[in-house]
């Protein structure tokens, strides 16, 4: 069963709280942050208490568009992605893993959007996620 971490509000997600929540998978966190706030993709990562879901989550923008949203679990953190009907094709076109997008076609819809979540605990997949990232800046 997944767990999702910091839940006190109290206890703002600092590099250190991530670092001993993550334990190996925070060298994950660390280089998709290192990756994703260079030029190339300029992102920037506003942590926030939504007291509705009673968690911090990380909203991870460029410049006023949110790109993914970003949670800690025990042993992984999770990106979820929301898109649009209209961008089906462009995601089923893009070189990513099978899995992602048979789990992304499963999801049930949240109103309007059709969310796309992954669990990472690796670095291989950030390949995938820079391709995510890549297609969601550019989606209209």
């Amino acid at each position: 069963m997944e767990k999702q971490l910091l839940r006190e509000q109290d206890i703002f997600p600092t590099k250190e709280v991530l670092k001993d929540l993550l334990g190996d998978v925070y060298d994950v966190l660390e280089a998709l942050e290192a990756r994703v706030m260079q030029d190339e993709f300029a992102l920037t990562f506003d942590w926030n208490y939504y007291r509705d879901g009673k968690s911090w989550l990380c909203k991870v923008c460029h410049k006023k568009k949110t790109v993914f949203w970003l949670s800690i679990w025990e042993g992984f953190f999770k990106t979820t992605f929301f898109f649009l009907e209209r961008h089906l094709e462009g995601i089923a076109a893009l070189d990513i893993s099978e899995q992602i997008k048979e789990d992304f076609c499963r999801m049930k819809p949240v109103g309007k959007l059709l969310p796309m979540q992954i669990n990472f605990d690796k670095q291989e997949q950030l390949a995938d996620l820079l391709k995510i990232v890549q297609f969601k800046k550019g989606a209209k």
